[in-house]
């Protein structure tokens, strides 16, 4: 029960990271828009998400990797 915190936090993160993708496509559909991501999309959403799963695997593996150091 040590990581208790930890997970409710998480869970509320990802939570609130859900519906900012909602609101989101919500807004843009409410214009009418189509949803599309060129590479101006990718160029900004790969630097957000790359390190957020980065650091999300580190501390999935860093029960393991402690193991074995």
């Amino acid at each position: 029960m040590q990581d208790a915190g930890y997970t409710v936090f998480m869970g509320f993160g990802a939570l609130w990271v859900v519906m900012g993708i909602v609101a989101v496509i919500v807004l843009f559909k409410s214009d009418g828009q189509k949803l599309k991501f060129g590479k101006w999309g990718l160029l900004v959403a790969i630097p957000i998400i790359l390190p957020i799963a980065l650091v999300l695997l580190y501390q999935i593996a860093r029960p393991f990797l402690n193991s074995y150091l």
